[in-house]
């Protein structure tokens, strides 16, 4: 097999691989503190997994790709758990259905923790033995990688979590004053003009990326313009109030169809009288100039139809991002929802609100770049077996990892998904 680092080499200059583990592992269990043992186990809705089942499945990732591939000697804390906590490997076996993740009682909690530590403890000892091996050390970042997806997903799960409950519990306590940023009023809408041509996007071979980010391709980019800030809940509500939802002019066929069966009017989390918001800090006044998030693809675009604009392409966003270093309202700040813009990084033609905030809807359809190849063996189905009926988003979001994300970053959701931070900016052609 070719060496996996041949066509995902990693970062020389990153920190040392068992320190990355610990760090990353860490950060799990820390996000769960917050929690109540009986908030780990609810499930929602079948696009919501369990605080459990998270942890449980990014600790089987590393069980079955890296322990048992790499360890002779390793044995598994519980053979059951792979049927359990296995996700949507069907190469690797069969798995609990989705849906029904929310009827586990067992193992409770605290049986995974232990989990946890067993494959913690092996895992350091291979890491110890093998991180000179250039395909283990790949295996190894790319299931760190995976969990931050996770622990992305764990946070925007249990918000939904605690949404449906009536008592509207919060996740975490308000950021303190001194730390909090300041009320803004939102910076002009503005659209940078890009000039077209022919352009280079994908990985460019340097660092770790996910296999949906190759190959390094050439695409032609028509002159075009790409709004300096998101979307916010004003613009949004005067859209609502205008009568958007009303108007199927401006909405494709599927989206109206979907907003009459759901009986959408607004974004989700936004109260009746839209005035509130749930956020991971429970409900709050609706911030005006903050990014508009939790809507679908369908609203995205029903939206930029009603304003005379679109949604940008993949590779218009990624050339706008690719020379802007990541740096935004991403899960390291603390905030775990969107800040609004002042406009104070947008000077020499400067794009605002690239990196977190809100997950950015594209108008791309997640497929195959030129020449893809998927990885080998089991996890060839990690990304290539989705490209299909769903829409790419780009940036990261409040909950996602500063580390995590990059300019050819391509993540990806169905066009009615809005539970998860998903928001907007406009583009327009000239």
């Amino acid at each position: 097999m070719v060496s996996a680092l041949a066509r995902f080499p990693l970062n020389a200059e990153s920190e040392p691989l068992a320190a990355a583990y610990e760090r990353v592992r860490g950060t799990s269990l820390a996000l769960t503190i917050p929690l109540s043992a009986e908030d780990q186990v609810v499930q929602t809705i079948p696009e919501v997994s369990p605080t459990k089942w998270h942890l449980a499945h990014v600790t089987w990732f590393f069980e079955q790709f890296c322990l048992l591939a790499h360890d002779a000697g390793y044995r598994p804390f519980d053979e059951r758990y792979h049927h359990l906590f296995n996700s949507y490997y069907l190469t690797a076996g069969e798995m609990h259905g989705r849906a029904n993740r929310g009827l586990l009682s067992r193992p409770t909690v605290s049986e995974i923790h232990n989990y946890r530590e067993h494959v913690d403890t092996a895992m350091l000892d291979l890491i110890g033995q093998r991180s000179d091996d250039p395909h283990f050390a790949f295996l190894v970042t790319l299931g760190l990688n995976h969990e931050q997806q996770h622990q992305e997903l764990l946070l925007t799960d249990i918000k939904h979590v605690l949404f449906v409950n009536p008592l509207g519990p919060a996740y975490a306590s308000a950021v303190p004053a001194a730390q909090a940023k300041p009320s803004v009023d939102a910076a002009p809408l503005r659209f940078l003009e890009i000039e077209g041509g022919q352009f280079e996007i994908g990985a460019d071979g340097y660092g770790f990326c996910f296999d949906n980010e190759t190959p390094r391709h050439r695409v032609l980019v028509v002159d075009h313009a790409i709004a300096t800030r998101l979307i916010t809940n004003g613009e949004y509500r005067a859209f609502i109030d205008d009568g958007g939802y009303r108007d199927p002019a401006v909405w494709l066929s599927d989206g109206w169809t979907k907003i009459r069966a759901e009986g959408w009017n607004r974004p989700l989390y936004w109260s009746e009288d839209m005035t509130r918001e749930f956020t991971l800090q429970g409900w709050r006044d609706l911030d005006q100039s903050s990014p508009v998030c939790h809507v679908s693809f369908y609203e995205a675009d029903a939206f930029a139809r009603s304003a005379g604009a679109r949604l940008p392409t993949e590779a218009e966003w990624e050339l706008a991002a690719r020379d802007c270093v990541v740096d935004g309202n991403l899960l390291d700040s603390g905030h775990l929802h969107p800040l609004a813009s002042d406009g104070a990084s947008v000077t020499g033609g400067r794009i605002d609100q690239l990196w977190g905030d809100v997950w950015e809807w594209t108008s791309s359809s997640y497929d195959a770049y030129p020449g893809f190849v998927p990885l080998a063996g089991s996890l060839g189905e990690y990304n290539g077996k989705f490209m299909c009926n769903q829409k790419v988003v780009r940036g990261g979001s409040c909950v996602t990892s500063r580390d995590h994300v990059r300019a050819t970053y391509r993540s990806f959701f169905y066009p009615h998904d809005r539970w998860q931070f998903l928001g907007f900016r406009l583009a327009k052609n000239l």
